[in-house]
């Protein structure tokens, strides 16, 4: 009886410790997505800053990273710029309900332009869609369709 029992918790282990790993290994590629951009850094900042725009989103904020830890006493970091991205209609949707305020930390949409030592500039963010199938029906489309819109965007700003 115990070597059954020790068989199954043992299982149970190997399963969980499996899972753990490819979680772990995996999780990050999955979650996010990074595209090269063939043009220059101000180049593709400018680009993506029109088509966000033509696309009828709104930019509250944008980050410069590399200024910012140069003022905290980090230099060297190459070109890397964050933008907030929020379409207002869709950001109304979630804050409009109290049980999907929740997920306002999420909000806005957020897209990051770097350079990598690469010489290359890189598009890169968040995959929601794949977050959004585990939200609730009051989330769920929302999230999708900023997603969609998202990827439409950085589709056509890496067009030439």
């Amino acid at each position: 009886m115990i070597y059954y029992f020790l068989t199954i918790l043992a299982s149970i282990f190997t399963i969980t410790f499996i899972y753990y790993l490819v979680l772990k290994i995996y999780l990050g590629k999955f979650l996010f997505l990074e595209n090269i951009s063939h043009m220059a850094f101000e180049e593709t900042l400018k680009k993506f800053e029109s088509v966000v725009t033509d696309k009828g989103w709104k930019i509250p904020a944008v980050h410069d990273l590399k200024l910012t830890m140069e003022k905290n006493g980090k230099p060297g970091l190459s070109n890397i710029k964050v933008f907030e991205i929020c379409n207002p209609e869709l950001a109304f949707r979630i804050l409009s309900e109290d049980k999907a305020r929740f997920a306002s930390s999420m909000l806005p949409c957020r897209v990051s332009i770097y350079e990598k030592a690469d010489g290359f500039v890189y598009i890169s963010r968040m995959r929601t869609s794949m977050l959004a199938g585990f939200m609730s029906r009051l989330i769920a489309p929302a999230m999708f369709k900023a997603s969609q819109d998202v990827e439409e965007i950085i589709t056509v700003c890496l067009k030439q």
